[in-house]
């Protein structure tokens, strides 16, 4: 039985953030929680949309408050005609198959460098090897990285198939939140 995906419509000004984190420009915006409350999880979802009708794909990262928001580069706000401040149109819908999260080169060395760990890894759902991602990702600190990425490799060749004590959403811990606007 197949299932039906929805689509959302809102609209919503886009924000600047207070900081940038590359050197390009970039915008967010904050999806209302009724139209979070229609995506399939809590945690980082990827989803199909326009903006303004012109089409992305992106994945829409928790904001800590059962909501998610959205990174807009600047090429997407140039082609859709709108900038920080201005209302925009948005239509979005998950995608039917979450895209393969990217290994990044750290956790793909420590890896390779385990048999028993990366035979678990290859063994789990996209959805939990974007769980792991995610967890190893949002660390502050590098040290707190590295350990995640040892403690990963561990608890996968023990045979955990997700990680623990892990809230995606960022609610219950407070870990994520959209950022502070300029």
């Amino acid at each position: 039985m197949s299932q039906t995906i929805n689509t959302s419509e809102f609209n919503a000004t886009i924000l600047r953030p207070a900081q940038m984190d590359s050197a390009s420009p970039w915008g967010f915006v904050i999806l209302p929680k009724e139209v979070s409350e229609t995506l399939p999880r809590r945690g980082r979802t990827t989803v199909d949309g326009n903006i303004n009708g012109q089409p992305f794909q992106a994945t829409l990262e928790p904001d800590g408050q059962l909501s998610h928001w959205l990174k807009l580069q600047q090429t997407l706000l140039d082609a859709a005609g709108v900038q920080p401040g201005s209302n925009a149109s948005f239509d979005i819908k998950p995608v039917q198959q979450e895209p393969e999260p990217e290994l990044p080169h750290d956790l793909q060395q420590a890896l390779a460098a385990d048999p028993a760990a990366l035979a678990a890894w290859h063994d789990t759902t996209t959805i939990a090897r974007l769980d792991w991602i995610h967890w190893i990702t949002s660390a502050k600190q590098a040290k707190t990285r590295l350990q995640r990425i040892s403690n990963a490799c561990d608890m996968l060749a023990s045979g955990k198939k997700r990680v623990c004590c892990f809230d995606p959403s960022g609610f219950y811990s407070k870990a994520f939140s959209a950022p502070k606007t300029a």
